[in-house]
């Protein structure tokens, strides 16, 4: 019983471990391209670098929400 309540707490340090590899990737990828495009495009004010983190901030949410918001199995 005990091996498998160690091999339990493993899977979800593991998955808690990935989600948040994923948000930290994600979120630099944004500030990123959002830099880029502000460079591109040479404007005075950082409209992407603020738009596009905000925007991906939004579609992790919903991500988290659909992973588990929904409980039933």
């Amino acid at each position: 019983m005990n091996e498998q309540n160690e091999k339990s707490n493993r899977n979800v340090m593991m998955r808690y471990a990935g989600l948040a590899t994923t948000w930290m990737v994600s979120l630099a990828a944004a500030v990123y391209i959002g830099y880029e495009l502000d460079k591109w495009l040479k404007w005075g004010f950082p409209l992407f670098i603020i738009l596009s983190p905000i925007v991906m901030l939004a579609g992790l949410f919903w991500q988290l929400f659909k992973e588990f918001g929904n409980n039933k199995k």
